[in-house]
């Protein structure tokens, strides 16, 4: 049996209204205000320390999952074996609002937006130092949002520098990444030293069945001493109960249905079969979906059904076109 402490919670899903999950207004109905949110938020938190869970991420743009994560920190004293990590380099704007603000795009045309990229020095300063106001000392792991090649996150050195000051400081430096070209953007941070040293310790990349090519550029990163965490287990929703989006989504359902377990199940699963994966994030909504991810640490995936597995996946560049035009809800 995998341990349960190799599963984390993501607060991507509860701290803001609106996200590109699956379900959402099943699973969260019309109860989105602050207060609902902030007590959804603890509920979750409640039911994943209970269970085991002793890793929790939230970002900056994660509306106010930092600030509601505070606050359960400061009410649960006994939670001081909790490590958090969270992330800069987005910027919430999305005003509480399921449609996000109108903002122009660099076609001038007008739509919903939730949140802003700047990989600048200076919004890592300003960032950072909220962060650091909210959690204080027990941020732990610090993450470039979503670290891309065409961001400059990776090759600006006044940044760099500034970043291993936290590093100097206790905290784990690392990045986040996101889309088809994941693996270039592991290997080029993996080559990023300060004063002689790696900067970027913790990676947390999405992998998945419909789409695990980063997956080798991980097992270098895990192989070269770094923290490897893994997003988007259940890719969204799309590997969830109830969110199949085309035939290859059924088949992995199917397959779960003939394992005699849940889709989410199966999912978590064969991350945690994957050796290079130090924590699987949760995106649990609720105790239920908590408990749910929990019980693929039991489940053994039959050396038959990882085969087909294997031959599910999407081509890369097809997943993140689908994945990019989810619609925020």
């Amino acid at each position: 049996m995998t341990s349960v402490r190799r599963i984390g919670i993501g607060l991507a899903a509860v701290g803001r209204p609106a996200y590109i999950t699956a379900g959402r207004e099943r699973d969260l109905g019309d109860a989105r205000d602050v207060e609902a949110l902030r007590e959804r938020t603890w509920a979750v938190l409640d039911a994943a320390y209970a269970a085991g869970i002793r890793y929790v991420d939230a970002a900056r743009s994660y509306g106010r999952a930092e600030e509601f994560l505070a606050g359960w920190l400061a009410a649960r004293p006994d939670t001081a074996d909790v490590e958090i990590g969270s992330k800069w380099g987005y910027r919430y704007v999305g005003d509480w609002r399921l449609d996000g603000v109108p903002m122009a795009d660099s076609a001038g045309s007008v739509s919903g937006t939730h949140e802003v990229k700047d990989h600048s020095v200076e919004a890592f300063a300003e960032q950072s130092a909220e962060s650091l106001a909210l959690l204080g000392d027990r941020l732990a792991v610090y993450h470039v949002h979503s670290a891309t090649l065409d961001t400059g996150a990776l090759d600006d050195a006044a940044l760099h520098r500034a970043m291993a000051d936290l590093r100097e400081h206790g905290i784990r430096v690392g990045i986040s990444t996101s889309g088809p070209r994941q693996a270039e953007a592991v290997r080029r941070a993996l080559d990023v030293t300060v004063d002689g040293e790696p900067l970027f310790t913790s990676f947390q990349s999405t992998w998945n069945i419909l789409e695990p090519s980063v997956g080798p550029a991980l097992a270098e990163a895990a192989d070269a001493g770094a923290r490897v965490i893994v997003k988007e287990a259940v890719a969204n929703g799309r590997l969830a109960p109830g969110g199949a989006t085309n035939s290859r989504d059924d088949r992995v359902a199917n397959l779960a249905d003939e394992l005699g377990t849940s889709v989410d199940r199966l999912a978590f699963a064969a991350v945690l079969a994957e050796p290079w994966a130090g924590i699987v994030l949760s995106g649990a909504v609720d105790p239920a979906q908590v408990a749910s991810n929990v019980a693929a640490t039991g489940l053994k995936i039959p050396a038959e059904v990882e085969d087909e597995l294997l031959d599910l996946a999407e081509p890369a560049e097809q997943y993140w076109a689908a994945r990019s035009a989810r619609a925020w809800a």
